[in-house]
């Protein structure tokens, strides 16, 4: 058996948790404004919260900051798992509660930013729910453990480097400055400033303050929970889709390039390679869907069916999942160009979910090598990204990220359909699961939810969720026995 220190982890859990029940006062405020019931529900909450996390941290105040490997990934782990297990609480207490599955997948979508819901009418839960379920996505959004990094200054330099590269996501993880603390807390003011702004933006729209506020969260998080069971569909506004589109498109691009483009190196975001290949396959996935549309006769005006447009891919491809448009029911071709900017998703140091693109430039990169090499077998042809060369170890262990991908994808597919759900609807379902999307393919689509899923599905997809999130090994690796023995 490994020596993990144990101590660290519960201490850090402790002060996690009191970090969670201080949040919990914003919603418990917002509940007491509206007096709809709801406040007593996270009064209860933050006490259970900052009791458990007062005493895990006194119990092990005393424990050494040392972080290693394996330390490192089983703090990342349980963080979000503590953190979800006490933010379901509210779901819990709240008037007309929910079981602890549906609360328990609606807190962990909300952390992980997937978005995905099983309240079928969510205009009937009180403000500081509805609050809190976009909160979620704000904490979740930048990364718990980014958060932790840049206001807990208390780690080992090795042990914050590795929280930071456990909990960023993608191939390759940028420092703005030598201390990764520092680093944290620039992408923090980043996130932080464009969700001020947006929400600013939104209020000179057809939006209400509390709507705007909620909305701002889920968008800048790439989250997709909404104040209204039609999504963005409630208002029927031109502005509002095209101002959270540009956010929305903002928010799935490397945070480090977008802090470094607002600080004047606007250069560096430009040539990037992954953010051209962003925006080729946004503005490429966007010309189908208009022709495709305009093909089967469902499009109404250009102007909204490019709008329309526009803003459903943005929003499936950076993993926010608003529903603008119903892809479902516009038929299975446009249901499938879909289900593929759900894989790959957005770009890495966002707060998107998917496979990424950076790793789909590498693999596409070095397929084109393979090809070139079956002509010229001794050529010697690395895979460059921005100029820089990528190791094979680098290119193995992305072969080996997707491989693993598809098999979750595979298996999470093979238990929805043993609990009675179509093939679409499995596979859609776990796709968008593992990929933090929220909207999946059939009952589960953009104008569906999850409630109708056995509560063994819900576990599973919760499971998927948080793994995706963390990027598969962060977790997976927890399982394995040579994790647990000494090396």
């Amino acid at each position: 058996m490994a020596k993990i220190n144990v101590r660290v982890i519960l201490k850090f859990i402790g002060m996690l948790l009191c970090l969670e029940a201080i949040l919990m006062l914003a919603p418990y405020i917002v509940a007491l404004i509206y007096g709809e019931g709801d406040a007593m529900a996270f009064l209860l909450s933050i006490g259970i919260t900052a009791i458990t996390g007062g005493a895990l941290f006194y119990f092990f105040r005393n424990a050494r900051n040392e972080v290693g490997k394996r330390e490192s990934y089983l703090i990342v782990t349980s963080i979000w798992l503590f953190f979800t297990l006490f933010g379901m609480l509210p779901f819990c207490f709240m008037p007309n509660s929910l079981s602890v599955a549906d609360a328990f997948f609606e807190t962990v979508s909300g952390l992980t930013t997937t978005g995905a819901s099983i309240i079928p009418n969510v205009e009937a839960l009180p403000h500081g729910i509805l609050f809190w379920r976009s909160f979620t996505h704000l904490i979740g959004g930048m990364g718990i453990i980014l958060l932790t990094v840049a206001i807990l200054p208390m780690l080992n330099h090795q042990g914050g480097l590795i929280l930071f590269n456990s909990e960023v996501t993608g191939i390759s993880h940028e420092k703005l400055k030598p201390k990764i603390g520092e680093t944290s807390k620039k992408l923090w003011y980043v996130y932080i400033s464009l969700t001020a702004i947006l929400c600013l933006l939104l209020c000179v729209g057809p939006m209400k303050p509390f709507d705007a506020i909620c909305h701002a969260f889920s968008t800048m998080a790439t989250g997709g929970f909404s104040t209204k069971q039609a999504s963005l569909n409630h208002w029927h506004s031109a502005y509002i889709d095209y101002v959270i589109t540009i956010f929305t498109f903002v928010a799935g691009i490397n945070f480090a390039l977008v802090y470094r483009a607002v600080t004047g190196d606007v250069k560096r975001l430009f040539s990037n390679e992954e953010t051209k290949w962003y925006t080729v396959i946004v503005v490429g996935a966007t010309v189908v869907v208009v022709a495709g549309l305009y093909v089967t006769g469902q499009n109404s005006s250009f102007e909204e069916t490019v709008r329309v447009s526009l803003a459903q891919v943005v929003t499936v491809i950076t993993s926010t999942g608003y529903t603008v448009g119903d892809y479902v029911a516009w038929g299975p071709f446009f249901t499938t160009i879909f289900l593929l900017l759900m894989f790959f998703g957005a770009c890495a140091g966002s707060t998107c979910g998917g496979a990424k693109i950076d790793r789909l430039v590498v693999l596409a990169k070095n397929t084109r090598n393979e090809f070139y090499r079956v002509i010229h077998p001794n050529a010697i042809l690395p895979v460059r990204v921005n100029g820089k060369a990528i190791s094979h170890e680098v290119v193995s262990k992305i072969l080996a990220f997707i491989l693993v991908y598809v098999m979750v994808l595979i298996a999470g597919s093979i238990v929805l359909t043993a609990l009675g759900l179509s093939i679409e609807e499995a596979f859609g379902s776990t796709l968008s699961c593992l990929s933090n999307i929220g909207p999946g393919a059939g009952a589960t689509g953009p104008v569906g939810n999850y409630a109708f899923i056995p509560d063994i599905g819900k576990w599973t997809l919760s499971f998927i969720m948080l793994i995706g999130r963390l990027e598969l090994f962060t977790v997976l690796i927890l399982f394995t026995s040579y994790f647990w023995k000494n090396s």
